[in-house]
């Protein structure tokens, strides 16, 4: 999900995954609630067996069960506050939150120190209204303390470790963003770059990139493999589908740029191109005059370094973290089956919610060759998006038949922002 900012005070960093259901809450609250009525109840209806007949209390018993009250009130007291520390470390947990200690052997130093709080020189900050920086850590990290003091195990002012993958990996268990490091990352000489625009759709050698930590060592082993849905073959760039994509119509779901384009209202000068595969949207952007940034991780591939190569812009994210840019900013947004990122629904409604964020008013939202496993996904789809009141521009839903001989469904759709006031 997201990232949160760890302020460490006592020596701890605070984050940890939910792991206590609802029902103990309640359970816990009704428990509290049925205990502190008890005690009332003893209380305020408490008297001492009288000794004697007697029609009036002496002194002594008054004072007896003055002493008394006060002490179960004391006891009531006492059991509302620890009820209440007991529901708060409950919230705590199912927030996702709770105390590490820093201290323990383990744990790196460079960890430590990056996740020291640092008070400002100059106190508080009369614009801002902080009084010290603290460092911003995925607070899922916690889950994967063992990696992730694997990761911060380094030589300070040394090559940092050729574990590019390791980073990944945390990052895919929620790990986002990563804490930085004082180490210089592992460099590989970028010679053979062709200038722009003949880089779109030239390859270079295979030298340039990373392939430690991937199974296929080379661009050939790549392109026999369907790393993706939206990617087979798509790092060859002289044959293949790769150079027809988006400029010429394999099917009534595959819509072409200059149709797209045409659509936009104010014109469209920079978009956002979400699980862009080897970069080919962004390039055919790119010959329209469009700047696209395109999100993707190394899954498999070392996507971002080739899409580099491509002169392209690559932004190395996951889509369970927060786009890291501010509202209504892009044209245009383009998505595939990037959108098909699992988990229960509210997942999705988080991440259609953060795309509409940053679509400015009147702006175009691309679906493009999205698969509909079944046709309740596609009603769930359907009804997410016609909550946000987006204009249908275009909206095609097509089979296809995939490498088994079976029929597919598939929705492609344009829509179009509203101006919300």
């Amino acid at each position: 999900m997201g990232s949160v900012s760890l302020k460490i005070g006592d020596g701890t960093a605070r984050f940890k995954s939910a792991t206590v259901c609802s029902s103990a809450v309640h359970i816990l609250m009704l428990f509290s609630v049925l205990t502190t009525n008890l005690f009332a109840l003893y209380a305020f209806t408490y008297s001492p067996k009288p000794h004697h007949q007697i029609h009036f209390l002496s002194h002594h018993h008054t004072h007896k069960n003055i002493s008394l009250i006060s002490e179960q009130v004391s006891l009531i007291l006492r059991e509302i506050d620890s009820s209440q520390k007991k529901l708060a470390q409950m919230e705590k947990q199912l927030l996702g939150y709770e105390s590490i200690d820093l201290s323990t052997p383990n744990m790196p130093n460079e960890l430590k120190l990056f996740l020291q709080r640092n008070q400002l020189p100059l106190g508080k900050d009369s614009r801002t209204g902080i009084t010290e920086m603290v460092a911003s850590v995925g607070h899922s990290c916690y889950k994967s303390m063992d990696f992730l003091s694997q990761y911060m195990n380094y030589k300070p002012n040394g090559a940092c470790p050729d574990d590019w993958s390791l980073s990944q990996k945390l990052i895919l268990k929620g790990c986002e963003p990563l804490p930085r490091r004082r180490c210089f990352a592992k460099t590989i000489p970028k010679v053979g770059l062709h200038p722009f625009p003949l880089s779109l759709w030239r390859n270079v050698s295979e030298k340039i990139y990373s392939w430690s930590g991937l199974g296929c060592k080379n661009l050939i082993c790549l392109n026999s493999k369907k790393l993706n849905r939206d990617c087979a073959g798509c790092f060859d760039l002289a044959n293949g589908n790769e150079n027809q994509r988006f400029v010429k119509s394999r099917g009534k779901n595959d819509f072409l740029i200059d149709d797209v384009l045409a659509l936009g209202s104010g014109g469209i000068r920079i978009g956002f191109d979400i699980g862009g595969g080897s970069g080919t949207f962004a390039a055919r952007m790119a010959e329209k005059n469009v700047t696209v940034v395109t999100a993707t991780l190394n899954i498999d591939a070392p996507f971002n370094e080739f899409i580099a190569a491509r002169g392209i812009f690559p932004l190395y994210l996951s889509l369970d973290h927060r786009f890291p840019f501010y509202e209504n900013v892009f044209d245009l947004i383009h998505v595939g089956n990037g959108l098909d990122i699992g988990g229960r629904s509210e997942k999705l409604e988080f991440l259609m919610f953060d795309i509409d964020r940053i679509i400015r008013g009147g702006g175009l939202f691309w679906l493009d060759n999205f698969l509909c496993s079944n046709d309740e996904k596609r009603k769930n789809l359907t009804r997410l998006i016609e909550r946000f009141g987006y204009k249908k521009l275009k909206w095609v839903v097509g089979e296809k038949i995939n490498g088994s001989g079976n029929s597919e469904v598939y929705l492609s759709a344009v829509l179009q922002k509203p101006v919300r006031v």
